[in-house]
């Protein structure tokens, strides 16, 4: 039986619904343990139902609050305005959770941000492979790569089997966001 590090990398990961409620449940159960948590968010712009209540609950809540879009309808500058905007980002976010001790970093849609070049990946894995042993680290979105699943202690898939949304219905406020 292999020795887990005390801070251990989590994936949630899948094209099915359940990832970032999923990491807010653990951001939940940590700050109700009494730990530090700062919930990051990617790819989003702070609007989602979760964030007052998070708030609320004494945890940390930082994202982007420019609006690019979605990545295919970026212009290549908007790209290279997101790229920039989400790379400082995870570096203020990362620099945070290590400087001021936080237990649990969250990092919502991480995935789309760093498969799309709009985080610095080599700046990603240089800090997933070394960051501090005491903090636990969560990474939301579909399609991991290699490199991400291998450094993971934890991945877990949410698998959508059935879902509203292919009958047409849209995201509905405080269930799908």
């Amino acid at each position: 039986m292999g020795h887990v590090k005390k801070g251990c990398l989590h994936i949630y990961c899948g094209d099915g619904k359940g990832k970032t409620t999923a990491s807010v449940g653990l951001a939940v159960r940590a700050a109700g343990h009494g730990m530090k948590v700062l919930f990051c968010q990617c790819m989003k712009d702070g609007t989602s139902s979760e964030v007052e209540m998070l708030k609320k609950l004494g945890i940390e809540h930082c994202c982007c609050t420019e609006k690019f879009g979605f990545f295919w309808n970026m212009t290549e500058e908007q790209k290279e305005q997101a790229a920039h905007a989400y790379t400082h980002l995870f570096e203020d976010a990362t620099r945070k959770a290590e400087d001021e001790g936080y237990d649990l970093l969250v990092i919502d849609e991480f995935m789309s941000a760093y498969n799309h070049g709009l985080i610095c990946q080599k700046t990603a894995l240089h800090f997933l492979m070394n960051h501090p042993e005491g903090l636990e680290v969560v990474l939301t979105g579909r399609d991991p790569g290699e490199e991400l699943l291998q450094l993971a202690d934890y991945v877990t898939e949410m698998k959508k089997v059935k879902h509203p949304f292919d009958k047409g219905v849209p995201a509905r406020r405080g269930i799908e966001m």
